[in-house]
């Protein structure tokens, strides 16, 4: 069984690559795991939408390619360690682009069987200003797609 992990960073990400490794160990199955750079903007820092100014200089937004490049790649090797502590080899790979449309094109493309995404839990309220990956993957991936928080 060919498994993909979709990290971005979060404990519910790591939360999935850890549900996932568990499946794969019970399935004998592989783990490939990926991050898509979006190289619009990054933004990480908070769950909740600006509020005051603080709020916002409290946000790290990469706009560089660069920047972004790294810090998936940044990414990806630690969820490698990750899965290495928890005694699983796997294969990395840095998407390009928007996450729900490159993650569900790859895992059809490369025959995955189902996908494991991380829910961050965001409010309501950024959960309608924002949107999800996760809602939004369930909603386009041609295979199952397992949430996790």
């Amino acid at each position: 069984m060919k498994l993909l992990v979709a990290v971005d960073g979060s404990e519910a990400s790591e939360n999935a690559l850890t549900y996932a490794a568990t499946l794969a160990d019970a399935m004998d199955g592989s783990i490939t795991v990926v991050h898509a750079a979006d190289p619009t903007v990054h933004d990480e820092g908070g769950n909740e939408p600006d509020v005051s100014l603080w709020d916002a200089d409290q946000r790290l937004v990469l706009e560089s390619v660069a920047d972004v490049e790294q810090r998936g790649l940044d990414l990806l090797d630690d969820a490698s360690a990750v899965a290495d502590d928890l005694g699983h080899d796997v294969a990395v790979e840095l998407l390009y682009g928007n996450p729900v449309a490159e993650i569900a094109d790859y895992a059809e493309a490369e025959g995955f069987d189902t996908i494991f995404v991380g829910h961050r839990g965001r409010s309501e309220r950024a959960g309608l200003m924002l949107g999800s990956v996760a809602k939004s993957l369930v909603e386009r991936a041609t295979v199952p797609v397992t949430v996790v928080r």
